[in-house]
């Protein structure tokens, strides 16, 4: 599913024009207005005493601004950022080696951190806890521990899957922020941002449409505005108004909605080869030409979030807003179709 325009992943490309989209600072962050407040005074309370910030988790889907907030945290600190990622680190002697390079109050980013392997989380434990780490010189009776001391460092964590966390780590982390989608009106205010920084010519209904169909998620919002300002380049005068930002969108494939093609195949599928289902993933997964963990997890947590798909222990299950959606009419008796309690 490469190239699919509301893919919430970044590749490298776009990891580059994100990077001058950011904000810098955390006044400058538009949503998440809990998680920013908390995480002001979080940093302000260890600016004024002289410290390093406590340990910081950011959970949340991806393409909610975790890798900015890290940035905005080393920013306000004005320490260094080092970034890395827990597929990276496959051994313990991975963590020595970027723990033993870190300066004091320097901020360490590890994004996917609930996937780092076993041996480096245990390290992990006591590098957060203590500031140190014991290196494992040799092998077997033969083996000595060097105890490596650290300078005090802040670990910003990321997980799109908190849960898969032990324990032991979450429990070492001073703050927790869990981002949430964003509300159209705050994903208005950062498509406008971003088309000034970007110079594009938005008008405010143009903008309020690509905000619309942005899945809550500000990356989507960014990438939908560069497609539709290289419509208006090159099949309008240049300015992303209502008319041409609906029209760049239709080409694009994504809907009033915010559901595009891989979207609408699961739940054109779900209706019309299998009445509504229950089905299995699997078996949903092939009748659209994709692999069961590309249906799983990229279109379906979208579908069940509003309201198109439910998941039931006998399968997938479409709703009546998905029949609604898809201009169909739900037959009776369909699943979904129930009356509600009370009615």
């Amino acid at each position: 599913m490469e190239g699919r325009l509301t893919a919430v992943e970044a590749d490298a490309d776009e990891r580059a024009v994100e990077a001058a989209l950011r904000p810098r600072r955390l006044d400058e962050v538009i949503g998440q207005e809990r998680v920013r407040e908390q995480l002001g005074l979080v940093l302000d309370a260890a600016k004024a005493r002289g410290r390093v910030p406590d340990h910081v988790l950011l959970s949340g889907p991806p393409g909610l601004g975790k890798t900015t907030l890290a940035m905005i945290i080393a920013a306000e600190m004005e320490a260094p950022l080092r970034l890395t990622s827990g597929p990276a680190i496959t051994h313990a002697g991975d963590l020595a080696a970027i723990l033993s390079g870190l300066n004091e109050g320097e901020v360490l980013f590890v994004d996917e951190i609930h996937r780092m392997s076993r041996p480096a989380e245990e390290m992990l434990y006591m590098a957060m806890e203590d500031f140190r780490v014991d290196v494992i010189i040799g092998k077997g009776p033969g083996a000595t521990a060097i105890p490596l001391e650290i300078p005090p460092f802040t670990l910003v964590g990321a997980t799109t899957r908190a849960g898969l966390l032990p324990g032991p780590l979450r429990d070492r982390f001073g703050f927790t922020g869990h981002l949430e989608f964003y509300e159209p009106h705050e994903l208005d205010g950062i498509v406008h941002r971003s088309a000034r920084l970007l110079d594009v010519d938005l008008t405010d209904e143009g903008s309020s449409e690509i905000a619309g169909r942005s899945r809550g998620t500000p990356r989507i919002a960014n990438r939908l505005l560069r497609r539709v300002r290289d419509y208006a380049q090159v099949r309008a005068d240049g300015v992303v108004t209502l008319d041409v930002a609906h029209r760049a969108l239709d080409l694009f494939e994504v809907d009033a909605s915010g559901l595009d093609r891989l979207d609408r195949g699961v739940l054109d599928a779900l209706c019309r080869r299998f009445g509504g289902g229950p089905v299995g993933i699997s078996t949903l997964a092939v009748a659209v030409g994709e692999e069961r963990e590309t249906v799983e997890e990229v279109a379906e947590p979208f579908l069940v979030r509003n309201g198109f798909l439910a998941r039931t222990p006998r399968g997938r299950v479409a709703t009546p807003a998905a029949w609604a959606h898809l201009g169909l009419q739900q037959p009776l008796g369909a699943p979904g179709d129930e009356p509600l309690p009370g009615s």
